[in-house]
């Protein structure tokens, strides 16, 4: 009998929703569960409160950003906009 592949994140799904999304799914989780740098105090400590609410555990500063990750592209063009 072969060796299992180690699967992370997506272990749940089983042999569900095929590969691609599967990947994409481990890509996206992966990126949100590491710790970010913190816009006020430029340490490497926010992790995500909620969807779209992010904290410094450092510094206790809370800000909004995308869903999955601090800051998004959108977000930066905004801002270039707005200023």
């Amino acid at each position: 009998m072969g060796r299992v592949k180690k699967v992370g994140s997506t272990r749940g799904f089983g042999a569900r929703y095929g590969s691609t999304v599967r990947k994409r799914y481990i890509k996206i989780i992966s990126e949100m569960r590491e710790a970010h740098k913190c816009p006020q105090c430029n340490s490497k400590s926010v992790r995500r409160e909620s969807v779209g609410i992010w904290k410094c555990k450092k510094c206790n500063f809370t800000f909004t950003g995308g869903a999955y990750t601090p800051v998004t592209k959108l977000g930066v063009v905004a801002k270039r906009a707005a200023s």
